[in-house]
């Protein structure tokens, strides 16, 4: 159980905190609800870039790194459709020195002519390096264009291409600071060893907590249609082996069946009794590597699947093989100890992170993000309240052709 404490400020900026006195140090996360669905379609990567921009420096923090390292602490952040996080961790007596530089550059980042030139090419070779030239880097680019025909989902967070990042305008970048880098569309958590009240005064020193609050102006977007049809899409490429990958249409992050879909995934390749462990990577010799998960994503998302094919083997019986391990599910309900099993690894994992402030820190900040701070405490009751017959049913309602897009790398 993490008890907490919320605080909503009259600028729209949201604090949580949680006192935890078994470590000398705190975490500190604050988490801007901007992510790539943000984005225009034509000036796709901002967000991601942004990650990198906030690192340039503000009006009284040239360097952000260098107080942070001087105080002891860590810091990194992380970018996706939905959200852009920063977080750091630092000995208790130094909070006062993250909320500085953390105040800062959400209200007088340099966001000049040099800095964005400097990320630009940053962001770009990255670009290069995870999309163009590794094998399969750019698969994210097809499956996103080839589920999503309406949803900004349609492009990855890195960018659609990498033009859109090399054609940036500083007009265009200040404009995109200005909307979303805002305390109204910030949450910041902050857990270990402190006290509230005296966060609470931190926190008012440092941040724009009286300001008339300003809402971020949101592109509009149309939810996307449900998938009727079967989506394939043939990529030849240079890979060392051949790769299927299939995306099935699933539930948005605070509908149920997102935990369904979730179980899913890991009743397929969670661990060594997974089905595809034990039916296609042990039994067979067809694949070298072969995974399932789901994306998460706020609004309705994929549950993935992934696989590496044997360079001797056919394509299409691998394809096949795939298959009838999700007909498996269809066919048959889960056992309960199975069922058991796996919602025990679910819950373990949830404990084991639990011990980590930073993940708690984290957490907090997600699920008040998501509408609901207290599921940090209560998701695992989503997990539990499932059966094995809702669990069959809901197999045999995402795992068909038509709810499938399927990317099949072949080597050029």
């Amino acid at each position: 159980m993490i008890p907490y404490t919320k605080i909503h400020f009259p600028s729209g900026l949201t604090l949580i905190v949680h006192e935890d006195n078994t470590t000398p140090m705190v975490a500190i996360n604050i988490l801007y609800g901007v992510g790539s669905k943000d984005e225009l379609p034509s000036k796709t990567g901002f967000a991601h870039l942004f990650e990198h921009l906030m690192f340039s420096g503000s009006r009284n923090v040239p360097d952000y790194d260098a107080p942070i390292q001087m105080s002891g602490g860590e810091n990194n952040a992380f970018t996706n459709s939905d959200m852009t996080n920063f977080y750091n961790v630092v000995p208790k007596e130094n909070l006062e020195t993250v909320l500085w530089v953390e105040s800062d550059r959400m209200m007088h980042l340099n966001v000049d002519q040099h800095n964005l030139d400097v990320q630009k090419k940053v962001v770009v070779e990255e670009f290069k390096e995870t999309c163009l030239n590794q094998p399969y880097g750019d698969m994210w680019h097809h499956m996103s264009d080839e589920v999503f025909r309406k949803h900004p989902y349609n492009w990855p967070t890195i960018g659609k291409n990498v033009e859109h990042i090399e054609q940036a305008s500083l007009q265009d970048v200040q404009q995109f600071y200005k909307e979303f880098y805002r305390p109204s569309n910030a949450i910041l958590s902050i857990v270990g060893d402190v006290k509230l009240e005296e966060v609470k005064e931190l926190v008012k020193a440092y941040f724009p907590i009286d300001e008339p609050r300003l809402d971020a102006v949101r592109v509009e977007y149309e939810d996307e249609p449900l998938q009727t049809n079967y989506r394939q899409k043939i990529v030849k490429a240079n890979v060392p082996v051949e790769a299927i990958f299939m995306g099935f249409r699933m539930g948005e992050r605070m509908d149920v069946d997102y935990y369904k879909a979730d179980l899913l995934s890991d009743v397929l390749a969670n661990g060594r009794s997974s089905l595809f462990h034990v039916n296609l990577y042990k039994a067979t010799d067809y694949f070298t590597t072969i995974d399932a998960y789901v994306t998460g994503t706020t609004d309705a998302g994929l549950l993935v699947i992934e696989a590496k094919i044997n360079g001797e083997r056919d394509m299409d019986e691998a394809y096949d093989m795939i298959w009838r391990q999700l007909h498996l599910l269809q066919e048959k309900k889960l056992g309960s100890q199975v069922l058991e099993k796996l919602i025990n690894k679910i819950e373990s994992a949830q404990v084991y992170s639990e011990l980590s402030i930073l993940n708690k820190a984290i957490n907090l900040g997600y699920y008040t993000f998501l509408g609901d701070t207290d599921m940090v405490n209560t998701q695992m009751e989503y997990y539990t309240s499932i059966s094995a017959e809702e669990l069959q049913a809901y197999a045999q309602k995402i795992f068909t052709k038509e709810n499938c897009t399927e990317i099949r790398y072949i080597k050029s």
